[in-house]
């Protein structure tokens, strides 16, 4: 199997909003559709950042004209919305996502897709490149995959992992250098610090492989 991993930003009503609000999303396009010439795009979205940012965010984004259906279920998000210019409409059903697109706070998509055929992957970043900004190719090569990314965006994970996660993320924790301490993070999420830390190290076993892989 042949993937491709990649990211790039573009002017995006999504992406544009995460650098605004200092939001990251990982994202799951369902499909779209041509109509009028317009590009009508639906997709799925995990949330993730401080709980008045996300706020911010999605209240933003239902001001915006060419959403056309929006439904919000705690941190996860629906959308609907159309453009006449879109780098998903170039993606071939003969090409999978192996995990959910993830953009991140200064607004860049970070891709992992996977074909049989090179010739679909290849045709799908020459088009894509004449359409976004900041287009970095991390690798494309042959990988025996044994799993994909389906269908959950966050999967077994319990709610306190997921906000120790979520905590430490937005705090900076996995900044470097680091902006704050478990110590820190403890006292913030109301625990021990040997329980917070169970917690996380839990949470980064399932999730961050994942999430940072585009950068492998």
């Amino acid at each position: 199997m042949l993937v491709a991993k990649f990211s790039y930003t573009h002017d995006c009503i999504l992406g544009n909003r995460c650098k605004k609000f200092n939001v990251i999303l990982q994202t799951i396009y369902l499909g779209h559709e041509i109509k009028n010439k317009r590009i009508y795009v639906s997709g799925f979205h995990h949330l993730s950042g401080k709980k008045e940012d996300i706020k911010k965010f999605v209240n933003s984004l239902k001001k915006e004209k060419t959403i056309t259906k929006i439904e919000l279920n705690n941190n996860a998000l629906f959308t609907t919305d159309w453009t006449k210019d879109k780098p998903s409409e170039f993606f071939n059903p003969n090409m999978f996502m192996i995990k959910p697109v993830l953009i991140d706070e200064k607004g860049y998509e970070h891709w992992e897709l996977a074909s049989f055929d090179r010739k679909l992957i290849n045709k799908f970043l020459e088009d894509i490149q004449t359409h976004v900004l900041g287009f970095e190719l991390y690798s494309i090569r042959q990988e025996k995959l044994d799993d994909i990314y389906f269908p959950k965006v966050m999967p077994a994970l319990t709610n306190l992992q997921k906000k120790a996660i979520e905590l430490a993320i937005r705090e900076g924790y996995y900044n470097v250098p680091k902006d704050t301490s478990l110590r820190k993070l403890a006292k913030r999420f109301g625990c021990a610090l040997a329980t917070y830390q169970k917690h996380l190290q839990i949470a980064e076993r399932k999730i961050i492989p994942d999430a940072i892989s585009h950068t492998n």
